[in-house]
């Protein structure tokens, strides 16, 4: 890629990472939650992704969490 090693924040959503992800270009998830009771919902990314926990935090009323990209996930057969 163009940033060579210096670091890309992409803002989008799901479908926009799943879109670097099959790429190859997706290195890390960050995700902020917040603590919502919903009835039902969707997925976070489209794609099942290898995700390895690195760190966890807070922010106030939001979790924080910081995942390693380990690769797609591989369906079990």
């Amino acid at each position: 890629m163009a940033t060579g090693d210096h670091d890309l924040w992409v803002m989008g959503g799901g479908d926009l990472a799943g879109q670097f992800a099959d790429e190859g270009f997706l290195d890390e998830i960050i995700t902020w939650t917040a603590p919502v009771t919903l009835g039902a919902g969707r997925h976070l990314l489209p794609r099942r992704l290898d995700l390895e926990l690195i760190e966890v935090g807070r922010s106030g009323p939001f979790a924080i969490s910081r995942h390693r990209v380990v690769g797609a996930l591989q369906d079990d057969q």
